[in-house]
C-alpha cells in the first residue's frame, strides 16, 4: 500500500528522535552460518518460554550455533522492541504480529525475507500477508490463529436446531431459539465496546465484503459492506440477543460451560480450555466455520519472525527460522504450544489431521484475512472500536458511526 504522507505513529516518532533514518543501516559482513556464533532471539508472551527448549534441542543438533533466547512479555513487547531500534540493539531475531510490522518496516529495521529459501506458497496466504509490507516481505509465518463459532451442540438440539448455523440469517434464528426454546440468558456473545473490540467485529465485516482500508490504501469503512456487517452485528443487542455490558476480563468459556452464552466466537486456545476447564461438557459442543453472508471470512492473526537489518548473523538467523517453520519444526511447535502451523504441509499427518475441529480452522486460515500492515492500525481500529460501541449501545446509526469513523480515519492515513 501506499505509505507517502503518513502521519508517523508514537512509536516511530520516538525511534526517529534517537537517530533512525528510513533507509535503516547495516551491520557489515555477516558471519558464515555454520561458523561459531550466539544468535540473540526475543519471543514474547508463552512463546517466549517454550522457545527456549527448542533453541537448545537446536544447539544440540548444532553445536556451533548457540540461540539464546529472551522471554519478553506483552505488556512490554512494543515498548522494548522501540527502544531497541533507537538504540541499534535488536536481536538477530524477533517475534512480531501483524500490527506491528508496519511499524518496524517503515523504520527501515527489517531485513526482507529471502524469498529463495522461505516461499510463500508453503503457508497459509493470510499468514503471508501479515508479514508484508508495500508488497515487500520482512516476516516469515511462524504460527497463525483465526475465529470460528463454538456453539453447544446439545442446547441447540434442545432448541429444536440439529445443525451448525452456515449463514447469519441461521446464526440469528439459532441465537433466538437458545434463549427461547433452550432458556439460555444470552444467544451470542460479542463484545459491545472497549478496546479491541473490532477483533469481535471482522468475522462480520469481512463476511460481509467489507474492509477498513482497502488494498490500495483507501479508507473504505463506511462501505455499504461495512454499514451492513454493523447492522447485523448491533441487532444482536438491539435484540437482547447479545449482552452489552461486559466487564473487563469477562470470560466466556465459564458461561459457555454453563449455559448461560450458548455461542461465541473463539481462537483454537479455547479448544484446551474447554477440554481443560469445562469437562462437564465434553461431547455437547462443537466448533464450525464463521457464518457467511458474502462468503465466510474470518480475521487471520498470529505472528511472524523477523531479522534485524543490522544482524551480523543473517544466514545462521535465517537457517533457524527455516527449523522453525519447516514442515517438521512446525509440527514440533504445535505439540509444545498448539498454536496453529502457518506451513500448511504440517497440518497432513499427526493430530492436526485428524482431529475434526482443528481442521475446521484450517478450512477457516484459507479464507481468512489479515489486517494491513500499517504503522497507524492501533489507532486506525480504535477508531472503529468507538463506531461499534455507539451501535452497541443505541447512541448512533451504523451509517453515522462509520461516516464519523471514515472521516477520522482518512485524517490518520493522509
Amino acid at each position: 500500500m501506499p505509505r507517502t504522507a503518513r502521519t508517523v505513529s508514537a512509536g516511530i516518532a520516538v525511534a526517529l528522535t534517537f537517530g533512525i533514518t528510513a533507509c535503516g543501516g547495516s551491520g557489515g559482513g555477516d558471519v558464515a552460518a555454520d561458523a561459531k556464533q550466539t544468535i540473540t532471539v526475543w519471543a514474547m508472551g508463552a512463546e517466549g518460554e517454550k522457545l527456549t527448549d527448542v533453541a537448545e534441542k537446536y544447539t544440540e543438533a548444532n553445536p556451533n550455533i548457540t540461540v539464546k533466547v529472551t522471554p519478553i512479555g506483552w505488556d512490554v513487547a512494543h515498548q522494548k522492541l522501540v527502544s531497541a531500534a533507537a538504540a541499534g540493539t535488536l536481536p538477530d531475531v524477533a517475534q512480531m504480529g501483524g500490527s506491528y510490522l508496519g511499524e518496524f518496516a517503515e523504520l527501515g529495521v527489517l531485513e526482507p525475507v529471502d524469498t529463495k529459501t522461505f516461499d510463500k506458497k508453503d503457508f497459509f496466504p493470510a499468514g503471508w500477508q501479515q508479514g508484508e509490507v508495500d508488497g515487500q516481505a520482512y516476516g516469515v509465518p511462524w504460527y497463525v490463529d483465526t475465529r470460528v463459532l463454538y456453539y453447544r451442540t446439545d442446547l441447540a438440539e434442545k432448541a429444536g436446531v440439529g445443525k451448525a448455523p452456515a449463514t447469519w440469517p441461521e446464526m440469528r434464528d439459532l441465537a433466538t431459539a437458545y434463549q427461547q426454546k433452550a432458556g439460555t440468558k444470552w444467544g451470542l456473545s460479542i463484545q459491545p465496546s472497549g478496546l479491541d473490540t473490532v477483533q469481535s467485529f471482522y468475522s462480520f465485516l469481512y463476511s460481509a465484503g467489507g474492509e477498513i482500508v482497502d488494498d490500495k490504501g483507501e479508507v473504505v469503512i463506511d462501505s455499504p459492506q461495512a454499514v451492513k456487517a454493523l447492522k447485523e452485528y448491533g441487532a444482536y443487542f438491539d435484540k437482547g440477543l447479545s449482552n452489552k455490558s461486559v466487564q473487563p476480563g469477562y470470560d466466556v468459556v465459564k458461561d459457555f460451560g454453563n449455559g448461560r452464552v450458548p455461542m461465541f466466537f473463539g481462537g483454537p486456545w479455547h479448544v484446551t480450555l474447554l477440554n481443560e476447564g469445562q469437562p462437564q461438557i465434553a461431547g455437547k459442543w462443537a466448533v464450525a466455520n464463521v457464518p457467511a453472508d458474502a462468503a465466510s471470512v474470518s480475521m487471520a492473526g498470529g505472528s511472524s519472525l523477523v531479522i534485524s537489518k543490522d544482524s551480523e548473523h543473517k544466514a545462521a538467523a535465517t537457517r533457524f527460522i527455516t527449523y522453525l517453520t519447516d514442515t517438521k519444526g512446525q509440527a514440533d511447535w504445535y505439540e509444545r504450544t498448539k498454536d496453529l502451523p502457518a506451513n500448511t504441509a504440517a497440518w497432513t499427518s499427526g493430530d492436526l489431521a485428524g482431529d475434526a475441529n482443528l481442521q475446521v480452522f484450517k478450512k477457516q486460515m484459507d479464507t481468512a484475512k489479515a489486517s494491513p500492515s500499517l504503522a497507524e492500525w492501533t489507532e486506525i481500529t480504535d477508531k472503529v472500536d468507538q463506531a461499534i460501541a455507539k451501535v452497541t449501545q443505541g447512541k448512533a446509526s451504523p451509517e453515522d458511526a462509520l461516516r464519523t469513523a471514515q472521516s477520522q480515519i482518512e485524517g490518520l492515513v493522509k
